[in-house]
Formats: C-alpha cells, structure tokens, sequence
C-alpha cells in the first residue's frame, strides 16, 4: 500500500499538482469546450486524480480540497459560492481514486489507471450534481442533460491520467519504458 506519514515529497507533489490544478481554473485551460448544454467539460479534477494514483489518497485528497476551495473562492453562481457544493465533493475525488487503483494494479495497471480516472471523475459529476440538486440548486429533471459532458470528461481523464502517470513512471524508473 503507501507509506506512513506526509513526506516532503508527498507535500512538493500536493503543491505542484494543486498549483497546476488553480491554473488550469485561472487561465481557463482547464474547461474545454463540448457541444453540451454546459458548454465545457472540465478538466480541474484530473490533478487530483493524479495525485491519488501517484501519492496515495492523503495527496489526492488535499489536491482536491484545493481545487474546491478555488472553485469556492473564484465561484461566479449561487451552486458554487455554497462550499458543500463547491469544496466537498472534491475532497473525494483523490480518496476513491487512490482506493479504486490500488484494488486494481495488481491486476493491470493500465485497467487501474482508467477505471481510477472513471471513478475520479464520476465522484467530482455525482457528488457535486447530487449536493446541488438536495439543496436546491438545479432540479433533478436537468442530470440527464449532463450525461455527454461526463463521458467526455471521464475520457479526457481517462487519457491524460493514463498518459501523465506513465509519462511519471518512466522517469522515475530512469528508462524508456515504463514500470506498469
């Protein structure tokens, strides 16, 4: 499983991956257009996904607080300036990241890392659509209309994650192949 305690390098990957995740909000790389009522899919999750698989679920949880909190702080709408919409389903994105690809690596790492990506980003769309629709915010006549913007969110996140962690893994090996 991971290792005990917050490491320092634990707490440069939360940094890095949180700083990348404001960014992606800042400029508005992190929204890519989709011809969905929404409008955008985001991609704002994927760092703390990453920071699960990579860092266990303590990193990908704090990634995700601070991608909610940004989302709080920088929120535009009544559905985001509520922070039960806006930062805690994003505390679990990173939690059942981490849980779903450590079931699963032993078995194949690429099938951990998709379904890890899968079941992130579902967390982020489930949790926030479903805390948004029990507090009153958006009816619940309006989810089916967001089942395209979450299939492509997850395969976006089911891409980059695949690609950024195998990318990471052969670094760290110090080959040209990665250790998967």
């Amino acid at each position: 499983m991971e290792e005990k305690g917050f490491s320092v390098r634990k707490i440069v990957v939360s940094g890095v991956l949180a700083a990348i995740a404001i960014l992606l909000g800042w400029t508005r790389l992190g929204f890519i257009p989709v011809p969905t009522l929404a409008g955008n899919a985001t991609i704002m999750h994927v760092p703390a996904i990453i920071g699960g698989v990579m860092e266990g679920w303590l990193v990908g949880g704090i990634v995700g607080t601070i991608f909610g909190l940004f989302s709080f702080l920088q929120a535009t709408t009544p559905l985001f300036k509520d922070p039960l919409v806006a930062v805690l389903p994003r505390i679990f994105i990173g939690i059942t990241t981490y849980f779903t690809y450590a079931g699963l690596k032993k078995a194949n790492e690429y099938v951990a890392l998709v379904s890890a990506a899968v079941v992130g980003t579902l967390t982020n769309t489930v949790l926030v659509l479903g805390i948004a629709v029990i507090r009153g915010y958006i009816p619940l006549a309006v989810i089916p209309t967001i089942i395209p913007q979450a299939i492509a969110e997850v395969i976006i996140a089911a891409i980059i994650t695949v690609a950024v962690v195998a990318a990471w893994k052969r670094i760290e090996t110090g080959r040209g192949e990665a250790k998967m």
